[in-house]
């Protein structure tokens, strides 16, 4: 391990609490990048948590409580901050949907998706994260993820990612009532999402 690295660490991914989350969005507000050691533990749990899941999620939530919905994120992690700033941070009595292009575009695509994932893994059944257009390889190696992984971690890293891409849901039903997906509806008849 790189003795001059000063972030967040983890000795098991059973240390990833909400108090943790926090430490790693502080750490990554100064331009820094989690060790790759521990960006490797979350992206694993992170993927052990979505492949079991169907393409479609269905989500309850009871009457008086809210989840938050939030579009394409494209890198940019300051607006991200900001969105938990205004919204508060993830939790049980305060559940999230990211409905896709979490990366791309902007300079920070490697903080947004491990500070995302890092929730994830804090909260699995409260942080919900719906697959985008961009978490495809065709378009994040043209779009710069899969530069910026390479530059802040190695191409290991960003094989990772792509594997965790390919098990992320591709839609959302909250209360059998919302159905949020990325991309909209199919244009064939007779696709299923189960």
């Amino acid at each position: 391990m790189e003795s001059s690295y000063t972030g967040p660490r983890l000795e098991s991914i059973d240390d990833v609490t909400p108090e943790w989350v926090v430490s790693l969005m502080e750490y990554q507000s100064g331009q820094k990048v989690l060790h790759k050691k521990y960006a490797t533990m979350i992206i694993t749990k992170a993927t052990e948590i979505f492949e079991p899941l169907e393409t479609l999620v269905e989500i309850h939530i009871d009457e008086l409580e809210e989840i938050t919905v939030c579009g394409d994120i494209h890198g940019q992690y300051y607006d991200l901050m900001n969105i938990f700033k205004i919204n508060g941070n993830p939790s049980e009595e305060n559940p999230y949907l990211f409905n896709g292009d979490f990366i791309d575009r902007g300079s920070f695509s490697v903080e947004v998706i491990m500070l995302m994932l890092a929730w994830k893994v804090c909260f699995p059944d409260h942080f919900f994260m719906s697959r985008g257009n961009h978490e495809a390889k065709q378009l994040n190696k043209m779009y710069g993820f899969e530069g910026e992984v390479k530059a802040k971690y190695e191409v290991k890293t960003y094989d990772l990612f792509s594997q965790l891409f390919c098990h992320l849901p591709l839609c959302h039903v909250i209360n059998k009532k919302v159905m949020v997906c990325h991309g909209g509806l199919f244009s064939k008849d007779g696709i299923k999402l189960r």
